[in-house]
């Protein structure tokens, strides 16, 4: 058996002393909740054992994960005792896969379970619901899930543990962030570059996150790469990362309270030293933060042996050690025998209550881990401070006499939004180096970028204080922002388009805890998670193929319709409206597709607001409808960049073929092209049939890919009308509108498309559609010649 230790702090601190009476509290509210966890797993009914273990007090299907379960108990005791010896507000992420059972046995034993789901009492017939409820049809996950107090981050969704800690610790300066990072967790992408959150935390108004690295050994079925890694080795990895490290090692229950409490005494008393460094003496240097490095079997305290195979500390305990209770006598001997080892007649009264003993470590109130409201971050939030747009809006007398890049001013909205939460700090920008790049360098007036490391003259924008965010990891970014908005805070990513993708299994899990939370009333909305997606497909003809690709859409509408909004504003003053409704919005994932070149503005403000609040309409001043007859056609578009090429067809329409009735019809929000059955936005088919016809040939110019377009729309009356152009996967290094021709997006297709597809025009508008293609052609020959567009699409604007 290895002696349990702690790593002598660099720096000698003040570590508290252990009293007997202390240390059997602490242990026996660790071995209740060990007996809860085994009890979730196995049991569903005799919850106390007042009789023989028999098979029909076990589940017919044993699902959980035992493996990290005891660790994670040991965690949670120890975090009980200094938050009430200290008085801490506190939170914890539980990033350990599948640590349900334990996150669920904690909160059932400080009381908030039953506080949150009273017929989940603390007594015996509140324990025998908490025990048949996980894992079991109508009940609840085998993870850490919203439906658990205390929760802010999906057990499970491995990789992202340490950026939501960040994320909840940024501008909370009162707030200790715990964080557990199980060992399979530590091998992956996103917590790997995580660990440099810390190159961003100010001492003076962000909160500290204290990593736990909880090292038992193993995965599913490997070896973890950090747990076999030497000590000095390990060491020096987590130094390297700004850490100074402090171990907990051993198996042995009393020494490892022992030293588990002195580890967390010594880490709180150097997080202590560091901030009253840095808020009282203008300390500046960046700060070692200390991490725990927790090693323990996993398993522990489980069976050592089943079927004369090891479990307790390998691989084998992972999830259920004993599968076979049901069927097996030994096994169900063994189960028995396991649960009694944790002594329950001694951790719970004669009605099933905790006894004294095992609740004298915990907090009281909201200082409970299960109660924080930051981890229910609705009832923190307040209301975003956004100021009259008009104050921003871009002058459109007529549409198409201007242009302006459309995320420039939108920047200017967002420095007004940075300096209105100065004081209060609740807002941040984030994004992967890209600011300046997306045209928002505005925000710079009144707060920098987030930054601790070394400044050089020649940076730009550093801050100690600010609240923009860059790091060049797209999984960090989101991070960082998921946690900051499940505390009740607001924020906005900002991103290329192309590498949006990299969050998808990101942005899929909190919309998954979005949908759950909507239907647990007692979890408050917090601020939508909005994504701003520029430098898109279309204007990516200077970077090339590797960076176009706009389907980040797609994969946002397969997800709940309930929780996903996607909007593609054309203009200037179009975003501006679509910002401050998604600013303001509660409980939503929205993306906005926005351009940051220059592009033509082609409504009012007021018309602007008209437009987004119907979500899609007709542009009668684009098209040639006099209100006497049906159109012949309907041009249809969504994007700025088909927006354009849409009007540019239609005012050749207009000059080659007059008598042609045309309606064009721009879509700011997407969803409004569903059925309004499956999405609350969609639209009625009756509406639908009136704004695009049920019998006319429709060429919608989409922003991303085609098949989505008829995806959304095919069940409505006209989808066999419907012609979509969009991208079609061909992209490479051009001119702007090279991009659209090689895509079959261009004007002179789209008046092509409405030829061929009009009854009877076709034979009509020969010579129409013979200049089209002979301006397609003499397009290429252009662009190889001069390296620029035509002069008739380079210096095209709109004239009626």
């Amino acid at each position: 058996m290895r002696e349990a230790t702690t790593t002598p702090a660099t720096t000698p601190a003040p570590v508290g002393t252990l009293t007997d009476q202390e240390l059997r509290g602490l242990d026996a509210h660790w071995r209740a909740a060990n007996y809860l966890a085994v009890g979730q797993i196995y049991l569903m009914g005799n919850p106390l054992l007042r009789e023989p273990l028999r098979r029909e007090h076990v589940k017919p299907r044993l699902l959980g994960h035992w493996g990290t379960s005891p660790g994670l108990n040991l965690v949670h005791t120890h975090l009980n005792r200094v938050i009430r010896a200290r008085d801490l507000d506190a939170l914890c992420v539980w990033g350990p896969g599948h640590g349900g059972p334990a996150v669920l046995a904690n909160s059932w034993l400080e009381g908030t379970y039953a506080e949150t789901y009273p017929d989940v009492g603390r007594d015996a017939a509140g324990m025998e619901r908490l025990f048949r409820q996980f894992s079991f049809p109508g009940g609840v996950p085998s993870h850490v899930a919203p439906e658990t107090p205390g929760s802010i981050h999906e057990g499970g969704e491995l990789g992202y543990s340490l950026s939501h800690a960040y994320g909840a610790a940024f501008d909370n300066p009162d707030l200790l962030v715990a964080c557990v990072i199980g060992d399979g967790e530590a091998e992956t992408g996103p917590l790997a570059a995580s660990w440099h959150s810390n190159k961003f935390l100010d001492p003076v108004h962000d909160g500290a996150v204290l990593p736990i690295l909880h090292l038992n050994g193993y995965k599913i079925a490997n070896p973890a790469v950090l747990a076999r890694l030497p000590e000095q080795e390990l060491d020096d990895l987590l130094r390297g990362y700004g850490h100074e490290p402090l171990h907990v090692t051993g198996d042995d229950p009393l020494t490892v309270h022992r030293a588990m409490a002195a580890a967390l005494d010594t880490a709180l008393d150097r997080i202590a030293v560091v901030q009253r460094a840095a808020r009282r003496e203008s300390a500046t240097g960046r700060p070692r933060w200390p991490v725990i490095v927790l090693r323990t079997p996993k398993g522990w305290t489980g069976p050592a042996e089943v079927d004369g195979l090891p479990v307790e500390g390998t691989w084998r305990a992972h999830q259920v050690p004993l599968a076979g209770v049901r069927d097996n006598p030994e096994h169900l001997e063994q189960l028995e025998a396991w649960l009694r080892s944790y002594r329950p007649e001694e951790l719970f009264d004669e009605r099933g209550r905790p006894r004294p003993e095992v609740l004298a470590c915990v907090p009281e109130g909201t200082r409970r881990l299960g109660a924080s409201p930051h981890a229910n971050g609705g009832l923190l939030l307040r209301e975003l401070p956004l100021p009259p747009l008009e104050r921003f809006a871009v002058p459109v007398d007529k549409p198409g006499a201007s242009l302006h890049e459309p995320t420039r001013v939108l920047g200017e909205l967002l420095a007004n939004v940075m300096e209105a939460t100065r004081e209060r700090r609740d807002f941040r920008l984030v994004g992967p180096d890209e600011t300046a790049s997306n045209r928002l360098q505005a925000v710079y007036r009144a707060t920098g970028k987030a930054w601790q490391a070394e400044v050089l003259p020649v940076d730009e924008h550093l801050d100690r204080q600010g609240r923009v965010m860059e790091i060049l990891s797209e999984h960090t970014c989101q991070g960082w922002l998921e946690g900051y908005l499940l505390t009740g805070r607001h924020g906005l990513f900002s991103c290329y388009e192309a590498f949006v993708h990299i969050v998808d299994s990101m942005v899929n899990q909190h919309v998954k805890w979005l949908r759950v939370t909507r239907r647990l009333p007692w979890r408050r909305p917090i601020a939508s998670l909005n994504y701003l997606l520029t430098s898109h497909v279309w204007r990516q003809d200077h970077n090339g193929f590797s960076h176009q690709d706009p389907g980040f859409i797609d994969h946002i509408l397969n997800k709940s319709p309930e929780a996903v909004r996607v909007y593609l504003p054309p203009d200037a003053n179009t975003l501006l409206s679509v910002a401050e409704h998604v600013l303001r919005s509660r409980d939503y994932v929205n993306v906005v597709v926005a351009g940051k070149q220059p592009c033509f503005d082609w409504l009012s403000l007021e018309q602007a607001r008209a437009h987004c609040a119907r979500g899609a309409g007709t542009w009668a001043w684009a098209g040639t409808e006099d209100g006497t007859r049906e159109p012949d056609a309907v041009l249809a578009c969504a994007g700025d960049v088909p927006t354009q090429e849409v009007l540019a067809a239609a005012q050749l329409l207009r000059r080659h073929l007059p008598g042609l009735t045309l309606r064009v019809v721009n879509v700011v929000d997407l969803a409004r092209l569903l059925p309004t059955e499956e999405h609350p936005h969609g639209m009625p088919d009756r509406e639908y049939d009136a704004l695009f016809t049920t019998d006319k040939p429709v060429i919608f110019a989409y922003h991303g890919y085609p098949w989505l377009i008829h995806r959304l729309a095919y069940r409505r009356a006209g989808h066999a009308n419907l012609h979509v152009r969009g991208y079609k996967e061909i992209g490479t290094t051009t001119t702007p509108f090279d991009m659209v021709v090689r895509n079959d997006l261009d004007r002179y297709r789209l008046v092509m498309d409405v030829i061929d597809r009009v009854p009877g025009l076709a034979v009509r508008a020969t010579g129409v559609r013979q200049a089209m293609e002979d301006a397609r052609t003499r397009h290429h020959t252009w662009i190889r010649e001069h390296g620029t567009d035509l002069p008739e699409v380079a210096d095209w604007t709109w004239g009626a």
